[in-house]
């Protein structure tokens, strides 16, 4: 007998007299939209990203202010042009890794944003932009509306199309060695910047 067939019978042994619970269990959701929005701007202030609010035509504004100045930005072709207005950006034409390692920053929307966790979810449509131009500038500046705010991961899985490219986010890329020592900007974009859009503004 395997180790794998001795753990599994014991597995079986110790739930041979366990009755299933016929009652599935709940999470705990918020329930108002307000209440998802709020909570996702605290989670993913927690992993550290800088998180603004503001009305849809306030965007424009925020977005100015989370840019460095006089810095180089680029945008996905099909960012809506009252995101960017009056300022000095660059539409992506297939820039190369080299093109945008001199880039200052990004600006994308998103498709969908996670309140449980904070995370942010891209699938690259024509707002977003391809992969690379999230991942290689040091800066991501992100638009997430309020009516793009689910409560939690399958809530997201469900208006998520499974065929196309997604990038998930949580916070700026981060990582640590054996020591635990945090170092940002390994793997994607060192700062995160979020404008989350609703009618209130807060």
């Amino acid at each position: 007998m395997s180790a794998r067939e001795e753990i599994l019978g014991r597995v079986r042994s110790a739930l041979a007299a366990v009755e299933p619970d016929p009652v599935p269990v709940v999470a705990p959701r918020a329930a108002a939209a307000d209440d998802l929005v709020d909570l996702f701007a605290e989670r993913v202030a927690d992993y550290r990203a800088t998180v603004v609010h503001c009305a849809p035509d306030g965007v424009g504004v925020a977005v100015a202010a989370a840019l460095p100045a006089g810095g180089r930005v680029v945008v996905p072709a099909g960012l809506p042009e009252e995101y960017v207005a009056g300022l000095a950006v660059h539409a992506d034409d297939d820039l190369s890794a080299a093109d945008l390692d001199r880039v200052d920053a990004v600006v994308t929307a998103c498709r969908v944003a996670i309140a449980e966790t904070g995370t942010i979810v891209l699938d690259h449509a024509s707002e977003q932009g391809r992969r690379a131009i999230t991942l290689v500038p040091d800066r991501h500046v992100c638009i997430v509306r309020a009516d793009q705010v689910v409560a939690d991961v399958p809530d997201a899985i469900a208006v998520l199309d499974p065929v196309r490219p997604l990038t998930w986010i949580s916070g700026p890329s981060a990582t640590s060695d054996i020591e635990l020592d945090r170092v940002e900007g390994v793997h994607g974009p060192r700062v995160l910047h979020v404008v989350v859009v609703s009618d209130t503004g807060v």
